[in-house]
């Protein structure tokens, strides 16, 4: 791949993002996209308040891959996701639109196409009024009301993609999902109404396992984007200038031992830092995506693909804090120091707080690391989360799963500055996965994971 002759070297500092105001590229709404935004901080406005507060809890066991809840307009939530077919009748695609109060689906996809590949995709509210929703090898644009097909494209990489991010000129971008040994990944643009490429699709220099992140600056009155992009040893960085997708000089190693720590998930940008947890492809990670098409076998891989699995590696689980302005400055904390750490899902950064919250799936394990200077284990908690947490800033409250050794998965409230445990409540589930926690703006979340689906609420 030719990228051109473009060099941008930018020093940016990320100011905090204010909650209450639209995300560019994006229906207005609180949470319109995984994490909340493309910074994936992972913030919530407002608050719980669980100690004033009863928790009640509608669950739904509607035997689908629950991925992912968003808002578009308020209250309107859309839920998007997979078949959980490792094997037998092809899997597909699906979104539904949702009912807050009971859970049942108010209109539902036609069977989205996905290549056969099964992994967990995403679905965002875009500026445009619709749903976009990729899942496998496919993108899809839909009707927000009857969530009809309005467009369709095969992307250019058979694989799996994983997370797909609008930008502040409405442009949408994915990417497919590699491993070691499997490549470079593509990273594709498009226009969110026609769904047709933007430019050709880049080719990173590595494969790459977690999400992108991104954020928009105007620097010197002009309006830059960037994101990056966690690869197999460097996380890097793309740029949007002009109009054109470029690969600029900014790189940071945050891998070396390759048989000592594994992938990076998802980046968490925040207060002029990346934010990163490495340690990811566990083995049910990496036998999903050594097989094509992803995830499909000719017989049921039963508890092979479970994460508790021992992890691959000696290491423990880590940390990391990479500096925007310096991608030189890579700082590591193991809040566990245990052997053989593993995640499924990326760490997050509370600036109002300066903690960040790192867990460990395989070993078990919870953690708030001090930012403020070196960082430092603030505390600890003996749970075992798996999946993507949600914060709530003014209020200093973490929500994340705690998957108990009795096979209950449930959601947890947690002190954000103490560690204290302040709320436990039973989703009704027995299957933890890496899937996402959103924030509802009415004292409550969202929880998906496979086969259930669950609203909490505080009163």
């Amino acid at each position: 791949m030719v990228w051109g002759d473009k060099i941008y070297d930018f020093v940016v500092t990320i100011t905090p993002l204010d909650r209450t105001q639209p995300h560019p590229g994006y229906w207005p709404s609180a949470w319109p996209v995984e994490c909340g935004g493309n910074r994936r901080q992972k913030a919530g406005i407002g608050g719980l308040d669980v100690r004033n507060g009863t928790a009640s809890v509608v669950s739904s066991k509607n035997h689908l891959w629950n991925v992912m809840a968003i808002e578009r307009e308020r209250g309107q939530w859309f839920v998007g996701g997979t078949m959980a077919a490792f094997s037998g009748p092809p899997p597909h695609g699906w979104v539904q639109r949702i009912d807050p109060d009971t859970l049942e689906p108010l209109a539902t996809s036609p069977e989205l196409p996905c290549g056969e590949h099964v992994w967990c995709g995403a679905i965002l509210a875009h500026a445009n009024g619709s749903i976009h929703s990729v899942n496998g090898s496919y993108i899809h644009r839909l009707d927000p009301d009857d969530l009809s097909v309005l467009a369709e494209r095969k992307l250019p990489a058979d694989r799996a993609h994983n997370g797909m991010l609008a930008l502040s000129d409405g442009t949408i971008v994915t990417k497919d999902l590699r491993l070691e040994g499997q490549g470079g990944t593509t990273i594709t643009r498009l226009d969110p109404d026609s769904l047709e490429l933007v430019g050709e699709p880049l080719v990173m220099p590595e494969g790459s396992m977690g999400r992108i992140a991104a954020d928009h600056h105007v620097i010197e009155g002009e309006d830059t984007e960037h994101i990056y992009v966690p690869g197999i040893e460097h996380l890097f960085r793309l740029t949007l200038h002009n109009g054109d997708l470029v690969l600029d000089d900014w790189r940071a190693k945050y891998r070396n031992e390759h048989d000592q720590w594994g992938l990076a998930w998802d980046a968490c940008l925040s207060e002029g830092s990346v934010w990163l947890m490495d340690c990811g492809d566990v083995e049910s990670v990496r036998m999903i995506h050594n097989t094509l098409p992803n995830g499909r076998w000719d017989e049921p891989p039963g508890a092979s693909i479970s994460w508790r699995r021992p992890a691959p590696w000696t290491g423990a689980q880590r940390l990391l804090r990479v500096s925007i302005d310096d991608p030189t400055e890579v700082e590591t904390i193991e809040p566990f120091g245990i052997p053989g750490g593993g995640i499924i899902a990326p760490p997050v950064h509370v600036p109002d707080q300066a903690m960040a919250i790192a867990w460990d799936s395989v070993n078990g394990g919870l953690a708030g690391v001090s930012t403020d200077g070196a960082l430092d284990v603030a505390w600890h908690l003996d749970v075992r989360p798996s999946m993507q947490p949600v914060v709530f800033p003014d209020t200093g409250e973490l929500v994340i799963n705690d998957f108990t050794e009795a096979g209950s998965d449930d959601v947890i409230v947690v002190d954000i500055a103490t560690g204290e445990l302040i709320d436990r409540v039973a989703t009704g589930s027995r299957i933890a996965n890496g899937m996402f926690l959103s924030a509802g703006g009415d004292r409550d979340v969202w929880y998906c994971t496979t086969t259930v689906l669950a609203r909490i609420r505080w009163r």
